[in-house]
């Protein structure tokens, strides 16, 4: 086979692990849906799987129309992104056929794709922390700034070749660019909308609103678990040469172990706190795991990436416990799985990679968070501004599904003689 010939193949091979990559983290969007609607009450929950998938056309839309550009169009080693609009003729094919060591190694619109999933699994991680009082057209304006502008700008900073890449910042598929950046969003959200209703008392009591369905939960967890394996697994970007299939293969086996470690941890440390195995600390658990990971999912051993993971369990649970007592309400423990976990899988990096520098991975940290939080922050205090962002305590009370939507998800159903 000459050497044009190989290039197609290779071409060919890398572009189809990156669609099918892509297309496993789109089914993270029905991993979030289910994880979140069997996390809220019944009421609730026809809004939250209408946001969970109105969210994910939204972030494909604004990420064609200016995300994308902003992203990868902007200067290298800066700060300020170049505005702009689409994404370019795909032309790759031509410098294919050419050869040599510049040509690209899958298709720019495969590319594309992969970042869409990205773009929209950062705006799911607010969709449940702002759950059962949000309006739902409130948290969709929200949406079309945090997918075209918010989270595309810092994306820039690292994957697109700004100033945080040249600082030496590492961050392998998004512990800090997509899951702190969900959860710093969420933070500012949470903050301007106020807690639930009866959620706590006044003696400091916090109030358990049980979810209504947790096999969903469970189910949304499995899924979560699944697409993981193609958020990391095709941050590797490609597999046609014999060291990335291995690097492919170690990324799986660190995803899967990190997440094992971070279900066991939270399970031991929730049935020493509480005397019990609580499922839903147990699930947030295993997604703290993964969120740990993945800031450096391929140079850890098996067995360092367990304990990532297991560190990442600890931390979920008392950042969880911990939110509640200063009545930060986060109905399905967003803020802590993506936020505080992710900020421990950045810093994680620095044990097992020797490239990386403590003061470049704290410079990540500072700059994606206050850059996310403090934009955020002020595109809320609009929108609340211009058409609120809570629902009445009457919609409240009788749950958002009505209200919102005009449907319930469990009606409940008569046989009529």
């Amino acid at each position: 086979m000459d050497n044009t010939a190989m290039i197609g193949v290779q071409y060919g091979l890398d572009t189809f692990y990156f669609l099918i990559c892509g297309a496993l983290v789109m089914w993270m969007a029905a991993g979030f849906a289910m994880l979140e609607s069997g996390l809220v009450r019944a009421k609730n929950t026809t809004e939250i799987l209408t946001k969970n998938i109105v969210l994910y056309a939204v972030a494909s839309v604004m990420y064609l129309l200016v995300g994308y550009y902003i992203m990868y169009s902007s200067p290298e080693g800066g700060i300020l992104p170049s505005l702009g609009f689409l994404i370019g003729d795909e032309n790759a094919v031509d410098v294919v056929a050419a050869g040599g060591e510049d040509a690209p190694y899958y298709a720019a619109r495969s590319d594309f794709f992969f970042q869409i999933v990205f773009t929209a699994t950062a705006m799911s991680v607010v969709s449940g922390a702002v759950a059962e009082r949000m309006k739902l057209w409130a948290f969709l304006a929200f949406a079309v700034v945090m997918t075209g502008f918010i989270y595309p700008i810092q994306g820039f900073w690292k994957w697109g070749g700004g100033f945080l890449d040249e600082a030496g910042f590492l961050d392998y598929a998004g512990s800090g660019v997509v899951h702190m950046t969900g959860a710093a969003a969420a933070l500012a959200g949470v903050l301007l909308l106020g807690a639930r209703k009866g959620k706590y008392g006044p003696n400091g009591q916090i109030n358990a609103f049980p979810g209504a369905n947790l096999p969903l939960a469970t189910l949304g967890t499995f899924i979560l678990w699944l697409g993981w394996f193609g958020f990391n697994g095709g941050s590797q970007l490609r597999m046609s040469t014999i060291e990335d299939a291995n690097a492919v293969a170690q990324v799986f086996v660190n995803t899967n172990l990190a997440a094992a470690g971070g279900l066991i941890a939270a399970m031991i440390v929730a049935r020493l706190m509480f005397g019990k195995a609580d499922l839903t600390m147990i699930l947030n658990g295993a997604l703290a795991g993964l969120v740990a990971i993945t800031a450096e999912p391929l140079t850890p051993s098996a067995l360092q990436a367990a304990l990532i993971g297991g560190v990442g369990g600890v931390l979920v649970v008392f950042s969880i416990l911990t939110l509640d007592k200063f009545k930060i309400d986060d109905p399905v423990g967003a803020i802590s799985v993506h936020g505080v976990v992710g900020i421990w899988g950045v810093l994680a990096v620095c044990f097992t990679n020797p490239d990386a520098s403590l003061g470049a991975q704290l410079l990540g940290i500072v700059c994606i968070f206050a850059w996310v939080f403090i934009a955020s922050l002020i595109v809320w205090a609009i929108i609340k501004a211009v058409i609120g962002l809570r629902v009445s305590e009457e919609e409240e009370y009788a749950g958002v599904d009505i209200s919102e939507c005009g449907m319930e998800a469990y009606p409940e159903f008569t046989r009529k003689a």
